[in-house]
């Protein structure tokens, strides 16, 4: 059965694609929220001067605020609606997670089922709220410090602090309903667009650097050689996988004959995906944000200027210090994760309930040990793997001096979700072809 899916998967043409109405609404729906979304990257705060944050944006180019500038798509440096992106919700989602996984009253409502998992999400809401908050403040009072700010006061700081919530909650609604009516993870999708709607800007600054002199062609050419290198790589280590043999007892077939049915359980080498590197830097952005944001209210003499530099100094982009804080962070997230999203105990019971085993492994404890065994080893190269694709190519850029923030985080990010959007749209066209089949079949049986 397996093999007949696998050819029928391979068969998929796109003259399928026109018959297939639902996946067709979906697409839709999906780009229409994209456009949405980048709409909203283009309406500003009430009381920008746009001159003055248009000058202010080429002055602090450079920093970390355009790494977080690239994730939101240029929402940062036009003070738009949602200038604080998804992120917020991010770090939210981390905490309550990582709470879970501590507190033992969360972990009681996180087994309650769909109810439970519907309070967690309210408590994420909640803290996607707070969180905006003080990062909208940080924001509010920065751009009042910098002069973008028609008339400073709190009146604008209340203002911007409810603008920039609503457009985060919106956000958030925006990738909701992007997951159940339309194709692929909505909160993914919005990073990714945003992503690469800041593409063509970086490598227009590249190549201007070019042009100008500043970096050399051969560097420009190891840089793209490098992009499509890093491309074929994780496009190879995202669909390689660990077949476990899963054999079922021996049936009797129409011959008479006893045959036994064999299968196997898929284990992806990095099955966090793309989570880890996407919550490792939203953890590192936020306390980074909101220093850089605050740090102009202070005094040179003061203490929390030089709390504020020391913080933008050990953890500034390409810095050792938090390279080594951000693969750390990846490592964590991905077993963290992984630990998650698949449960060795829970699968051992489902086999154990279908009457099937793996060769050599007795059913029950003995199948979740080994479940667990493989699971951790090969998380082990998916881990290094992550680390590899998001810590060596950002950290040969910093230190090459080139103004390119499209670094290997963002590349994974978008190659990631582009794989599994366009898995899900076969999954569609697959599901479609099946349909096809089963109508065939009843409307054969009926002339019969």
């Amino acid at each position: 059965m397996a093999s007949r899916a696998d050819q029928l998967a391979s068969n998929l043409s796109l003259a399928k694609f026109s018959q297939a109405t639902d996946l067709k609404k979906r697409l839709w729906f999906t780009l229409g929220a994209l456009i949405v979304f980048r709409f909203l990257s283009f309406v500003p705060l009430p009381g920008i001067d746009p001159t003055a944050l248009a000058a202010w944006s080429q002055k602090s180019a450079g920093g970390i605020l355009d790494i977080f500038n690239t994730f939101s798509g240029g929402a940062l440096s036009r003070a738009s609606l949602i200038t604080l992106g998804i992120m917020p919700y991010i770090t939210a989602s981390i905490v309550v997670q990582l709470a879970a996984s501590l507190s033992p009253q969360l972990a009681a409502i996180k087994k309650e089922g769909e109810s439970g998992r519907k309070k967690l999400n309210q408590y994420t809401r909640y803290g996607t709220v707070g969180l905006t908050a003080v990062q909208g403040y940080a924001a509010a009072a920065n751009w009042q410090a910098q002069g973008v700010v028609v008339d400073p006061g709190m009146l604008f700081v209340v203002s911007a602090i409810i603008s920039l919530i609503g457009g985060t909650m919106f956000l958030l609604w925006l990738g909701e309903q992007i997951t159940s009516r339309g194709i692929g993870n909505g909160t993914s999708l919005i990073i990714m667009a945003g992503i690469v709607a800041q593409l063509p800007v970086t490598l227009s600054n590249l190549f201007k650097s070019g042009s100008e002199g500043s970096i050399s062609g051969l560097v420009i050419f190891l840089v793209v050689v490098l992009g499509f290198g890093l491309i074929a790589f994780i496009c190879f280590m995202e669909r390689a996988q660990r077949r476990v043999l899963i054999q079922y007892p021996k049936r009797q077939t129409r011959q008479g004959l006893m045959q036994a049915d064999r299968s196997h359980l898929p284990l992806k080498v990095n099955t966090a995906g793309v989570i880890p590197p996407i919550f490792a830097s939203s953890l590192l952005l936020l306390p980074l944000t909101i220093s850089q944001f605050m740090g102009v209210k202070a005094d040179d003499d003061s203490r929390w200027s030089s709390i504020v530099l020391t913080i933008n100094q050990y953890l500034s982009h390409g810095s050792p210090f938090y390279m080594g804080l951000y693969g750390l962070g990846i490592v964590f997230f991905c077993f963290f994760y992984t630990a998650v999203v698949f449960n060795p105990e829970e699968t051992a019971d489902n086999l154990k309930r279908n009457g099937g085993f793996i060769p050599g492994m007795r059913p029950g404890k003995n199948t979740e040990n080994y479940l667990d065994y493989v699971l951790t080893r090969i998380t082990v190269i998916g881990a290094a793997y992550l680390a590899f694709i998001c810590l060596v190519p950002e950290f040969a850029i910093a230190r090459a001096g080139i103004p390119f923030y499209l670094g290997g985080t963002s590349l994974l990010i978008v190659v990631n979700v582009t794989v599994d959007t366009v898995t899900q749209i076969q999954s569609h066209l697959l599901a479609h072809q099946y349909g096809d089949l089963i109508k065939k079949a009843k409307l054969k049986g009926r002339l019969r």
